[in-house]
């Protein structure tokens, strides 16, 4: 069976400047990655490109063997995204703002309601469901940007730094969903937090300077009495080339 998430040497330029150099990896389901960088490594431009919301400037990018970019619309029916700083429409409520998405989405009726509330349950949003999207703390915006993600169950999850601005009992709720839901998808996370991806994630991918150095169980990486952490920066602080 084929990997729900596939990439092949996906690139994107701006200019001279090369953002993502070649990456390609591929996650099964039942698979949660974690996927490391310092500022700057690529790691939301790579999400973006997987997402459909940038064109690469060559490589491919598939989600359940559909092209992003030659199928987006396919694509985009089995991915949940959630963006760096997940935008919304601040003016409406969080009960509206899931509802028009669920419509987007091509749900009516009972079955439009059914999906929003059980996204609203799995994000703990029920208290604020009927405040503007814009009076809402970070925490919470993060959270509604995570059920919109959510609302259509999809197969594939990519989820760009998902527990940011969260307090420490938000964010334990949100790892033991992304827990829950892990055994019936694929799952890519974003993130700069490396407690996150020993909590949660059954691989990691570290990248600098758009290229991918480090391709493994967090486990494996922590070598010779070393922390996941000391590794990181060992890695991240040299070259590309150094570092492998």
């Amino acid at each position: 069976m084929a990997a729900l998430i596939e990439i092949e040497k996906l690139t994107k330029r701006f200019g001279s400047f090369t953002a993502v150099d070649e990456v390609s990896f591929s996650v099964d389901r039942g698979e949660v990655l974690g996927f490391l960088g310092p500022n700057g490594a690529g790691k939301s431009t790579t999400m973006r490109m997987l997402a459909g919301f940038m064109p690469p400037t060559a490589g491919t990018a598939r989600i359940c063997g559909a092209d992003v970019a030659d199928n987006p619309v396919e694509a985009k029916r089995s991915l949940g995204f959630l963006p760096e700083g997940a935008p919304t429409y601040p003016e409406m409520s969080v009960s509206g703002f899931l509802a028009f998405t669920a419509s987007i989405r091509g749900f009516r009726g009972s079955e439009k309601a059914d999906r929003v509330a059980l996204a609203m349950a799995q994000t703990q949003l029920e208290g604020v469901r009927l405040q503007p999207i814009e009076t809402l703390s970070k925490g919470f915006k993060r959270r509604v940007g995570l059920a919109q993600a959510l609302l259509h169950d999809p197969p594939v999850l990519v989820l760009d730094e998902p527990t940011d601005g969260l307090d420490p009992n938000q964010k334990h709720e949100v790892r033991e969903l992304i827990r829950r839901m892990a055994p019936t998808k694929a799952i890519v996370i974003s993130t700069h937090i490396l407690e996150e991806v020993d909590a949660v994630c059954t691989r990691a991918i570290i990248i600098a300077r758009g290229k991918v150095i480090v391709d493994a169980p967090p486990r494996a990486l922590e070598v010779e009495g070393r922390s996941l952490e000391q590794v990181f920066r060992s890695l991240t602080l040299g070259t590309p080339k150094e570092a492998a």
